[in-house]
């Protein structure tokens, strides 16, 4: 089995991800932490030291990388992943890939992000109304993307264990 997460920063990607494969006995991997390996360097650093376009191409790559050499996971994908490139087209070219996207509303996203700002670089100095609008504008310009999920979830006001059932119910 190969599922893809897919969704905004702060929707619970990682950690439902972690949750789900160890429910379905697969292996989990974050794309972020897998380009971070790969590069031994940091998101923040890549970004920092080549700019997004450098490193929207390499994650391009990883992401083919990762698919074509891994026959069962859980892969969960970095907020922006879907949007560039042929990322989605990628995924989607797959058929025994089921891409799910963990749909939060604006205030859930904002709950969760402004919690922990400080490890968010492009957050860090947004208040709380300016980090509404810069996730309003940013959901707005990515749900055509993330829509191409084969299944949607809703992690409004619900707990990990609820998500992952709503998930396994999904995959059967």
């Amino acid at each position: 089995m190969k599922i893809v997460l897919l969704g905004y920063m702060g929707c619970g990607k990682t950690t439902i991800g972690k949750k789900l494969s160890n429910s379905l006995y697969l292996d989990f991997t974050d794309l972020d932490q897998y380009i971070e390996k790969r590069e031994q360097k940091t998101i923040s650093e890549i970004f920092n030291e080549r700019g997004e376009i450098h490193y929207r191409k390499i994650e391009s790559n990883y992401l083919k990388e990762f698919i074509d050499e891994h026959d069962s996971y859980v892969l969960s994908l970095g907020g922006g992943t879907p949007c560039y490139g042929k990322n989605m087209e990628e995924i989607m070219s797959h058929r025994d890939i089921i891409s799910i996207y963990l749909q939060a509303s604006i205030q859930t996203l904002c709950q969760r992000l402004s919690k922990n700002r400080s490890k968010r670089p492009l957050l860090s100095s947004l208040s709380e109304h300016q980090l509404a609008e810069y996730i309003g504008k940013h959901l707005f310009e990515r749900i055509p993307f993330y829509e191409k999920a084969r299944y949607k979830v809703f992690t409004n006001s619900k707990d990990k264990n609820t998500i992952v059932t709503e998930i396994r119910i999904k995959l059967h």
